[in-house]
């Protein structure tokens, strides 16, 4: 692909960086017909495997963009964890709940996948839907006005710089985001951990790969270290807390670290294929918009690994962007649908962060909410609830589409795309429709995840609006079509 195939016609779209998020996004504008332009500093995609658990909800969201599939044949669910004391096995235990699938919940997890290996599936899936990504191309300038956004791009190993020209621009460059710090966002947080994090992917052929290795630190020691064996591969993900930081990360000083901080010596790891180190903080951005620039991923909120929830949590932020700059690009919707991404993206990501900060420190345990299927939008100025007298913890406007199999359907084939669903359960559909593009209705019978009604199902699988149900719902959506012509057409 020529890197600079787009220069001549403005995209709708830039996304800057080829990570996770950027590549979700991608993704999702292509299946709507979006241009966008994905521009990334290095010269292919990232080599390691650091965000390597995949929870319940980005498995959904992964379901819904066509690549679940992919993601369950690599993949694998986390090993049973083996302590080791003195350099013998002290005994099995569950590192995370053991639960298994349900109807409304058909993904467990955390799903173990190397992260070079998620992002290797997303850009499969970005050029089957006709995208692709412009590898070594750093962006070195930004501005914008009411109109559109200009960036500065220089080629890999020099050449002139070239401007090219989108409606919007993400930042999905990462925890150093680039584009951050031209706009003058700052970020918000806390060292987490005063000893730095090293993370590598290493060979070690003498090591049984039946279980999550874990080494406590000695009495009195502050080391930690552990070896995951990755689904799919020959590697182990090492991470480790280090002694230094800053100076260069080596192969031998990798095989140092893994024989100071376990029994395994240092001659047994084979290979390092790839290694970082890095200091652990708690960030958030102060905001995730700036005219028509928004923050995403770990551009906007860096987390503890603890806990699985930086990729997750960046993976959402795009699959919640993604249907807005849509609609407001494709579909006439005002454009201030766009603001609803930092209402509802920021108090998320800093839920998440807390939770993981305060499972590194040994606060709370993995549980629940770290598969986020819990979280939603009950605040956001797109829910609408108009029942009244509900159940104690009944579904509602802002929670999570439920999955389910009613009379041969499965909800979330019928979800799945970028349209919005309007569901009938155990009532009529209204016979006046909101004139909301590509529109899917359906009509099923009692089911007990949902309860009598009609739901108005975003594209990213929350609920928008909820009404009763009954013999005559025209009432109810006299209320959705109003609705539906302030908050989503304009």
């Amino acid at each position: 692909m020529n890197q600079w195939t787009y220069r001549e016609e403005p995209s709708d779209v830039l996304i800057v960086g080829a990570g996770p998020t950027g590549l979700v996004l991608a993704c999702d504008l292509a299946r709507r017909g979006v241009r966008a332009l994905v521009v990334e500093r290095a010269p292919e995609l990232f080599p390691g495997s650091r965000g390597k658990g995949v929870q319940p909800r980005t498995l959904e969201v992964f379901d819904d963009l066509g690549v679940v599939g992919e993601v369950l044949r690599w993949g694998g669910p986390a090993p049973v964890g083996m302590t080791w004391q003195d350099g013998a096995r002290a005994g099995e235990y569950r590192m995370f709940e053991d639960i298994g699938p349900t109807e409304d919940a058909p993904y467990t997890g955390p799903w173990l996948l190397p992260q070079w290996r998620t992002q290797r599936i997303l850009l499969d899936r970005l050029r089957e839907l006709g995208g692709d990504v412009v590898f070594g191309a750093e962006l070195t300038g930004l501005t914008q006005n009411t109109e559109f956004v200009t960036a500065t791009l220089i080629p890999a190993g020099g050449g002139s710089p070239v401007a090219v020209r989108a409606g919007y621009a993400v930042a999905a460059d990462g925890g150093r985001s680039t584009v951050r710090r031209l706009l003058g966002v700052k970020m918000t947080g806390e060292r987490v951990d005063p000893a730095p994090l090293l993370v590598a992917d290493v060979v070690i052929p003498t090591l049984d790969r039946d279980n999550w290795h874990i080494f406590p630190p000695a009495p009195g020691g502050t080391g930690f270290a552990s070896l995951c064996p990755l689904p799919h591969t020959r590697e182990f993900q090492f991470i480790a807390r280090s002694a230094a930081s800053g100076a260069e990360v080596t192969a031998e000083g990798v095989r140092a670290l893994v024989a100071e901080s376990t029994h395994i010596p240092a001659g047994e790891v084979t290979e390092v294929l790839w290694a970082s180190d890095f200091t652990v903080n708690a960030a958030l951005a102060d905001r995730f918009r700036d005219g028509r620039v928004f923050l995403a991923g770990d551009a906007a909120h860096i987390h503890s690994p603890a806990g699985g929830q930086g990729l997750n949590t960046s993976v959402q932020d795009a699959y919640n962007l993604g249907w807005k700059l849509a609609a407001v690009l494709r579909d006439g919707a005002p454009e201030a649908l766009l603001d609803t991404y930092e209402e509802e993206r920021l108090p998320n990501a800093a839920a998440m962060l807390g939770l993981s900060t305060r499972i590194h420190r040994g606060e709370e345990q993995r549980g629940a909410a770290t598969r986020q299927l819990g979280l939603g939008q009950r605040g956001s100025s797109l829910s609408r609830e108009i029942r009244t007298g509900l159940a104690e913890g009944a579904l509602t406007a802002g929670d999570r589409a439920p999955d389910g199999r009613r009379e041969g359907l499965r909800l979330f084939d019928l979800y799945r795309g970028p349209h919005f669903t309007l569901l009938a359960v155990d009532t009529p559909l209204p016979e006046r429709l909101p004139e909301l593009p590509g529109l899917r209705t359906v009509r099923t019978g009692a089911y007990e995840a949902y309860g009598r009604g009609l739901y108005l199902v975003r594209p990213d699988g929350y609920i928008a609006w909820a009404g009763p149900g009954g013999d005559g719902p025209e009432a109810s959506a006299d209320d959705l079509r109003a609705w539906v012509s302030r908050v989503l057409l304009g």
